[in-house]
């Protein structure tokens, strides 16, 4: 009992850590102190900057790692394959090309429903079409070399529409930066409406938990116990579209989050995806906190693409897992 305690104690300091670093980290450095004066209220124009413009910024970093942490869980249980991600599997770069589309083409409906909308639609038809292509594949290395092929064609497809569709009104430097992975600073509003869907998130995934147990004995086996493979695969892949389109529409392309986050996850409460869903969700928030926080001051003024941050920290995570299960 006291190790069932101790464990989401211990992993709420780690996120309040995580988030205590990120709203200190920046071009000009805030202490802890700053930052309890700030939130008390101090008028000083540092500690108001801090409220209006940092912690709007770190908490959107938070909830965007949140849902890249509960994707990455949702598609290795679809594919039953710890090594799925939504970036390495394209269901990311689907996102990416509907909300690329959404950003340089005049559709004549709110921006914000147009990028949700076709991004959502990007992620549902890219993971449709891994599961076509990999449809058979006995390996990891069939479902990756699937999942690889697909992301680098709808990357030369959103490439193409960078360079087609971009004019003198939008910048195409604004899209590529989109692209390279960034939490943009929300408005208050805009943050709650972002902790509303990451909220819609989690309230549509938990319910996935012991079908995504069921799904992992192998679809004879969740059959024999009362689940429809298909029907569930389809509300599976929708909600985990959902989860991937909220992320890239608010963060752009953040990869390695989604494989990383259930890995650490499973480790700290194992395969059970009744537990498995939420840890992964606050692993993933911790992650991109810290990661964002080190974007933004390892190279001050400038600041670091956050997918490069993850990309160069899941990369290596990425080549030891894959080495693992080749020996296996």
């Amino acid at each position: 009992m006291t190790a069932g305690i101790g464990r989401p104690v211990l992993l709420a300091l780690a996120l309040l850590a995580c988030l205590v670093f990120a709203a200190c980290a920046g071009h000009r450095w805030a202490g802890p102190l700053d930052l309890a004066r700030a939130l008390a209220g101090d008028p000083d124009l540092g500690a108001r900057l801090l409220v209006a413009w940092r912690l709007p910024r770190v908490l959107a970093a938070g909830l965007v790692g949140a849902l890249l942490g509960l994707g990455g869980a949702i598609f290795q249980g679809v594919f039953r394959n710890p090594l799925a991600e939504p970036y390495l599997l394209g269901s990311a770069g689907g996102a990416a090309i509907g909300a690329t589309t959404a950003l340089l083409v005049p559709l004549g409906i709110p921006s914000g429903l147009a990028l949700g909308g076709l991004s959502f639609a990007g992620a549902w038809a890219a993971t449709v079409l891994v599961l076509a292509v990999a449809h058979g594949a006995r390996d990891t290395a069939g479902l990756l070399l699937a999942g690889v092929a697909v992301a680098a064609m709808l990357g030369a497809v959103r490439s193409f529409l960078m360079l087609a569709l971009s004019d003198e009104s939008v910048s195409l430097q604004v899209v590529l930066s989109w692209t390279l992975g960034g939490i943009q600073t929300p408005t208050w509003g805009g943050l709650g409406l972002l902790a509303g869907l990451v909220a819609l998130a989690l309230a549509a995934c938990l319910p996935l938990a012991r079908g995504l147990d069921l799904l992992g004995l192998g679809r004879d086996q969740a059959a024999a116990f009362g689940l429809a493979p298909e029907g569930f695969l389809r509300r599976a892949i929708l909600a985990g579209a959902f989860v991937v389109a909220v992320a890239v529409a608010h963060g752009g392309l953040v990869g390695f989050v989604g494989l990383v986050a259930p890995h650490i996850a499973r480790w700290w409460v194992g395969p059970r995806h009744r537990a498995l869903l939420p840890v992964s969700a606050c692993i993933g928030a911790g992650l991109v906190l810290v990661c964002d926080g080190l974007a933004r001051s390892l190279l001050p003024p400038a600041e670091i693409p956050l997918g490069l941050i993850t990309a160069a920290a899941g990369g290596p995570f990425f080549l030891v897992l894959l080495r693992q299960r080749m020996r296996a």
